[in-house]
């Protein structure tokens, strides 16, 4: 499912316009990026948690050369489902 089918999705099940839905899903994308910039955690009961891990600096490899390269430590986002979106899968 991409943007346009979630919106699309937003818009059958609240009747709302498709302008208005585009709106609300940006709003809460936006949100959700702003808290992780943040350095917050975003917790959705019944859905799953978003969150910011940071990834330590490792050697890595180069496939096309073999050559062995350092890789920098970074920050990566990270998401975790709740029980219940996991329970819901199965």
């Amino acid at each position: 499912m991409n943007k346009a089918e979630l919106i699309d999705a937003i818009v059958a099940k609240t009747e709302m316009s498709k302008k208005d839905a585009d709106a609300a899903l940006s709003a809460v994308v936006d949100a959700i990026k702003d808290a992780l910039k943040a350095g917050e955690k975003v917790s959705l009961v019944g859905f799953g948690t978003f969150s910011v891990k940071e990834r330590a600096a490792r050697t890595g490899k180069n496939p096309a050369t073999g050559e062995t390269i350092e890789i920098a430590a970074c920050k990566v986002p990270a998401f975790a489902a709740g029980k219940a979106l996991k329970d819901e899968i199965q």
